[in-house]
C-alpha cells in the first residue's frame, strides 16, 4: 500500500490539472529569473572584448576574445566557418586549455541537432582580409561568404557582421553592435578559509536560486549568455516560437512599451489554458528569428542553445535614454540571453523569405515525409472510455457520411498510467479494436508520455531502474517527480544508449497488443513535473555526462520524440514512415513528425491565434503542425465549433480534441445543419488531400512550409506584413478565417495583381484590394490564385486509404495571359521507397488553350517503381469563356466534350463552370489535352 501523505499528494496534484486555468504567479518573470535580471540591467557600451590572434585554422576563421580590463578572467576562443548558400556560423566557447584558472567542466553543446551532411557544405577559407571598413577607426578581418556578402570580424570594438556589396556594404545582421555581449564562465565555489571576505565564495545567490517554495543549486555559479542582434533595413522580425501572439513580434522594451513588459520567453513548459497576445514560453523552443523589409528581403539568425532563453525586441529608440547612437543604419534590434551553453549561431542571408527557411533547415533538417493518412482528419478526446465507445464513434463517422483516418486514445486507455499497456476491463482486445479500424483504412494513436511510474511490477521501470537510464537529481539519486501516475521517474533521452533502449520498446513483442495500423503521441516532455519548479524538472537534475538540466531543458523533448519515431521505424524494419505528434519541440523536431499548439481554449481569440502560431512554427522549420479544433478547454458553442472546423481543415494537422471534463463534441452532436456545416468542411480537406500531399513533398525536399504567411508568396506587398489572419496555403490557395461571433461581413485581402477565384462558387475577385464579403455560414472565405493548377479527389470515402485509386480533378485557375501552372505528387503514402525514386511527380502547364502534362520525376535504373491506377476525371477552367464544345487528347488523338458543369460536387454554390468531362487520360502519362 502507498504511504497515505503520498498519495493524497498526487491526487492534488492530478485533480489540479484538470480544475485550475492559467496562474501566472506560478510561472517566474524575467525579474525572478537571475540570468534575465542580470542582462537587462546592463547598458551598451559595456562589452570590454576584443579579438586577437586572427588566424586560420581547419578552413575556419580563429580568434581569441581578451578583456580590456580585467585580465583574470579566462580567454574566450572564437571560430567562424563559411557554409554553401551564404551560412556563416559562430561559435564561442571558454578556452579549456587555459591554465588560470582552469574551466571546471566543459560547457554543453546541444548534439544530434545540426545535420552530419551539412558539414560537408563547409567551405574551407584559404586567406583573410584585413581592411578599414569606412566610418569605422579600427581594422576588421573581412571574410568572403558568398557572391554579393561579406563576412566581417570588427577588432574593437568587436562585433561581427554580414555586409550587402550589392547595396553599397550595408549591413544585413549584426552581432554586438550595441555592445552588449556577456559571457558568464564557470567556475566553482570556494569554501571560506576564515572571515567572510573571501571574494571567490560570493554570495549565495551565486550559487543557488529559489523560486517560492524550490530551490536549485548552481555548482557551477552564473554561466549566461547575453548579446545584441541587429536586423537592418527591416520592417518587422517573426519566429523565436512558441508565444500565443502577433506572426509580427511586437517590441517588449522601448518607448511606448510598458516598464515591466517581459521579453519573449523560450522555456519548455506545461502550460493550460494559456494566455493569449503573451510573450509567455509555451511547450517548444526554437531560437530562430527571421526578418523581413519593404523591398522583400528576408534575412535570419539562429541560436542552438538548450538552455533557457529571453528575448527582448528592442523598440525604435531604445537606446535613447543611455545618451548615444552606436548604429547609424536603420534596424530592429534585439537582445538574447540565455542560461547557460555556448554561442553557437548560425546567420541566413536570404535574400527572400522562403532562401532563409531553406537554408535554416539545410543545418537542422527538412521536414520528415509524413504518410498520406496523417494528412487527413483525426478524431481525438481524453478519454474515449472503451473499446464499445471507439466502436460507436467509428460507426457514427459512417453513419453521417463523415470520413476520417485516425481514431486517438489518451491516458486512460493504459493499466494505471503504465504506458505500453492497455486496461484490462476497459480495452481487452485492443487487437481486435485496432483490425476492425484498419479494415476501413483507419489508424489509431496511443498516447505514450516520458514520465515512468515508480513501480516495481511495471517492466519499463524496473529495467530503467537497473540500468540506470533514469535522470538523476542533484544528490545522484533517480529523479522522483509527480505525474498523471504519481510519482514517477523520467529517462535521460540525452543518452544515445537509452534512445535505443526506449526505441525497443515498441516492437509488437514489447508492446503487447500494437499492430501496424497504430502509431504514437508524445505528451508532456517539456517534461511536466507538477510538484517541480514551474511544473517543470529541477534544473539541477543530472543527466549523462553530469549535465546539468537547466543546460539541455528545451532539448528534452526533442530527444524523446526522437527516440520513438526511431522506435517505430525499428518497428518498421525501416520501411515505414513514422507518425508521433510531440507536444514539446526544439530545432530538428521536424525530421521526427508532427507538433500542435497545446492545451488551448475554447474561445474566439484562441481560435485567432492560432493562425500565428501555426504560421510561426512553418517559418521555423516545423511544417506539420497545427491547433486543437474546437479547443482543448471548454465548451464551445456550435458556431464557435463549425468556424474552426472550417478554418482546421486547412490547418497542415488537422485534429480535433477536447479535455475529459468537456460535453462530448463528435461533430454529429450539434443539430443536423451544424453537422452538416462540420461535413462540408471536413469534406473540403479530403477533396483536397492530393494538394496538401504534394505541399508536404515540397517541404521535404526544399523545407518551405505548407501553411505560408502571405508575405512569403508576396515579399514586397507591404500590406500583407501585419496580416496574420489570412495565409497561403502552399502558393496556391488563401484563406481568411472568421473569428469573432455572428459576423455579418469579413474583410479579404487579395494581394497581387491577378484575379482570385472562390474554391466554391468560382467568382472572381481582383487582386490588389481589400473586398468586404459576405460572411457565409457554410464555409470561411477561401481562393484559389489566378495563374495555378490546383489537383484534387472529388470522390468522398470513409477514409484516404480508400480513396487512392480513385480519380482526379484539375482546377485550372486562368490569369491575365490565359495561362497556368501546377504540380501533383504520388507515392504509395506510407514506405521510404520514394526515396529510391518510386514515385509520380508532374508538372501541367496550361498556356495557348492546350493542356501539357509533364515528368518531374527523373529517370531512375533502381527497381523500386510506382504505378497508379487513377486516372483524371476533370478538368475544370476558372476564367474561360464558355464556348468550344469538343477538345483533343494526345498522343490518344481523341475528343472528349467541353461543357458547363459544377465546380463543387459536394456541397457547392454557384453557377457552372468550364468543364472538360472524362478525358480518361491516366495521371501517370505525358499527354496534350487541346481545347478546339
Amino acid at each position: 500500500m502507498k504511504p497515505l501523505a503520498p498519495f493524497i499528494l498526487s491526487l492534488l496534484f492530478l485533480t489540479s490539472q484538470t480544475v485550475l486555468s492559467f496562474k501566472r504567479e506560478e510561472f517566474r518573470n524575467c525579474h525572478q529569473t537571475p540570468f534575465c535580471k542580470r542582462a537587462r540591467s546592463r547598458s551598451p557600451g559595456a562589452c570590454t572584448l576584443t579579438p586577437h590572434s586572427i588566424s586560420i585554422s581547419n578552413g575556419d576563421l580563429t580568434a581569441t576574445l581578451l578583456s580590456k580590463t580585467d585580465e583574470q578572467i579566462r580567454p574566450l576562443i572564437l571560430s567562424l566557418s563559411v557554409y554553401q548558400d551564404g551560412i556563416l556560423r559562430l561559435k564561442i566557447d571558454e578556452d579549456y586549455n587555459h591554465p588560470d584558472p582552469p574551466a571546471p567542466k566543459r560547457r554543453f553543446q546541444v548534439p544530434d541537432v545540426v545535420l552530419p551532411e551539412f558539414e560537408s557544405n563547409k567551405l574551407w577559407l584559404q586567406r583573410l582580409s584585413t581592411e578599414t571598413v569606412d566610418g569605422e577607426s579600427s581594422p576588421s578581418t573581412v571574410v568572403y561568404l558568398s557572391d554579393g556578402y561579406d563576412a566581417v570580424l570588427r577588432h574593437d570594438p568587436f562585433e561581427i557582421y554580414i555586409r550587402d556589396k550589392k547595396s553599397g556594404n550595408q549591413k544585413l545582421i549584426s552581432l554586438n553592435s550595441h555592445q552588449l555581449f556577456d559571457f558568464e564562465q564557470l567556475r566553482v565555489k570556494q569554501e571560506k578559509q576564515d572571515s567572510d571576505n573571501n571574494e571567490d565564495s560570493g554570495s549565495d545567490d551565486n550559487w543557488e536560486e529559489r523560486f517560492r517554495s524550490h530551490t536549485d543549486t548552481r555548482p557551477y555559479g552564473p554561466q549566461s549568455i547575453s548579446f545584441d542582434v541587429s536586423f537592418y533595413n527591416a520592417e518587422f522580425v517573426s519566429g523565436i516560437p512558441e508565444h500565443a501572439t502577433s506572426l509580427a513580434l511586437k517590441p517588449t522594451r522601448g518607448p511606448g512599451v510598458e516598464k515591466d513588459s517581459e521579453p519573449y520567453r523560450l522555456f519548455n513548459l506545461d502550460v493550460f489554458e494559456y494566455l493569449n497576445e503573451s510573450p509567455f514560453g509555451l511547450y517548444g523552443s526554437i531560437p530562430l528569428m527571421i526578418s523581413h523589409g519593404k523591398e522583400g528581403r528576408s534575412a535570419g539568425f539562429f541560436w542552438l542553445n538548450a538552455a533557457e532563453m529571453q528575448i527582448d525586441v528592442l523598440g525604435d529608440g531604445w537606446d535613447a535614454e543611455y545618451g548615444i547612437e552606436l548604429v547609424k543604419q536603420k534596424s530592429i534590434d534585439t537582445f538574447w540571453m540565455s542560461e547557460a551553453g555556448i554561442v553557437d549561431a548560425f546567420f541566413f542571408v536570404g535574400p527572400g523569405p522562403k532562401d532563409v527557411v531553406k537554408q535554416y533547415t539545410s543545418v537542422t533538417g527538412r521536414p520528415s515525409m509524413p504518410q498520406l493518412f496523417s494528412i487527413a482528419y483525426h478524431q481525438c478526446r481524453w478519454n474515449y472510455r472503451d473499446e464499445e465507445d471507439v466502436e460507436n464513434v467509428d460507426a457514427k463517422f459512417d453513419e453521417h457520411d463523415i470520413p476520417y483516418d485516425v481514431l486517438w486514445l489518451d491516458i486512460e486507455h493504459t493499466d494505471g498510467k503504465r504506458y505500453f499497456t492497455w486496461d484490462p476491463v476497459l480495452f481487452p482486445n485492443p487487437e481486435e479494436m485496432q483490425k476492425k479500424l484498419a479494415a476501413k483504412g483507419r489508424h489509431m494513436v496511443t498516447i505514450v508520455d516520458p514520465h515512468i511510474k515508480r513501480d516495481d511490477s511495471f517492466r519499463v521501470h524496473k529495467e530503467a531502474t537497473e540500468k540506470g537510464y533514469y535522470v538523476r537529481d542533484a544528490s545522484g539519486k533517480d529523479f522522483d517527480g509527480w505525474c498523471w501516475p504519481g510519482s514517477s521517474s523520467y529517462l535521460d533521452m540525452v543518452n544515445p544508449e537509452i534512445r535505443s533502449w526506449w526505441g525497443d520498446k515498441f516492437s509488437y513483442e514489447n508492446y503487447v497488443g500494437s499492430t501496424p495500423s497504430l502509431y504514437i503521441w508524445n505528451d508532456m516532455n517539456e517534461p511536466s513535473v507538477f510538484n517541480g519548479p514551474e511544473v517543470s524538472m529541477p534544473r539541477d537534475a543530472l543527466h549523462h555526462g553530469d549535465i546539468e538540466h537547466r543546460e539541455l531543458h528545451n532539448a528534452y523533448g526533442y530527444y524523446f520524440h526522437m527516440a520513438t519515431s526511431n522506435g517505430l521505424l525499428k518497428r518498421g524494419v525501416g520501411n515505414d514512415r513514422p507518425f508521433v505528434l510531440s507536444r514539446a519541440f526544439f530545432p530538428g523536431s521536424q525530421r521526427y513528425g508532427s507538433v500542435w499548439t497545446g492545451d488551448n481554449t475554447a474561445d474566439w481569440d484562441h481560435l485567432r491565434v492560432s493562425v500565428p502560431m501555426i504560421l510561426t512554427l512553418g517559418l521555423s522549420g516545423i511544417s506539420f503542425s497545427g491547433a486543437d479544433v474546437g479547443g482543448f478547454f471548454g465548451n464551445p458553442e456550435p458556431e464557435l465549433l463549425v468556424r474552426w472546423y472550417q478554418l482546421g481543415a486547412f490547418y497542415p494537422f488537422f485534429r480535433a480534441h477536447a479535455h475529459q471534463d468537456t460535453k462530448r463534441r463528435e461533430p454529429w452532436l450539434f443539430g443536423e445543419k451544424n453537422t452538416r456545416l462540420i461535413r462540408e468542411a471536413i469534406h473540403v480537406r479530403y477533396m483536397l488531400l492530393p494538394y496538401f500531399y504534394t505541399l508536404f513533398r515540397e517541404a521535404n525536399t526544399t523545407g518551405i512550409p505548407v501553411m505560408r504567411p502571405l508575405w512569403m508568396e508576396f515579399p514586397s506587398d507591404e500590406i500583407t506584413f501585419s496580416n496574420d489572419e489570412a495565409f497561403m496555403v502552399g502558393s496556391s490557395l488563401l484563406v481568411q478565417g472568421i473569428y469573432t461571433e455572428r459576423a455579418k461581413y469579413a474583410s479579404v485581402y487579395l494581394p497581387g495583381k491577378e484575379l482570385w477565384y472562390d474554391i466554391r462558387t468560382g467568382a472572381a475577385y481582383k487582386g490588389g484590394k481589400t473586398h468586404k464579403l459576405e460572411a457565409k455560414e457554410e464555409s470561411v472565405p477561401a481562393f484559389q490564385r489566378a495563374g495555378t493548377i490546383i489537383p484534387r479527389k472529388d470522390r468522398l470515402r470513409r477514409s484516404s486509404t480508400q480513396m487512392v485509386n480513385d480519380p482526379y480533378t484539375l482546377v485550372i485557375a486562368l490569369n491575365s495571359s490565359q495561362a497556368a501552372e501546377g504540380e501533383l505528387y504520388i507515392d504509395d503514402g506510407k514506405s521510404y521507397e520514394f526515396l529510391q525514386g518510386a514515385y509520380i511527380h508532374r508538372r501541367f502547364v496550361f498556356a495557348n488553350g492546350k493542356l501539357t502534362s509533364i515528368n518531374l520525376a527523373p529517370s531512375s535504373s533502381s527497381k523500386s517503381q510506382f504505378s497508379s491506377k487513377s486516372i483524371l476525371e476533370r478538368i475544370i477552367l476558372l476564367g474561360y469563356s464558355p464556348g468550344p464544345k469538343n477538345a483533343l487528347i494526345e498522343p490518344a488523338n481523341q475528343k472528349t466534350e467541353v461543357e458547363l458543369g459544377p465546380l463543387m460536387l459536394q456541397g457547392g454554390r454557384g453557377s457552372s463552370v468550364v468543364t472538360i468531362r472524362k478525358p480518361a487520360v491516366q495521371v501517370s502519362d505525358d499527354w496534350t489535352i487541346k481545347i478546339l
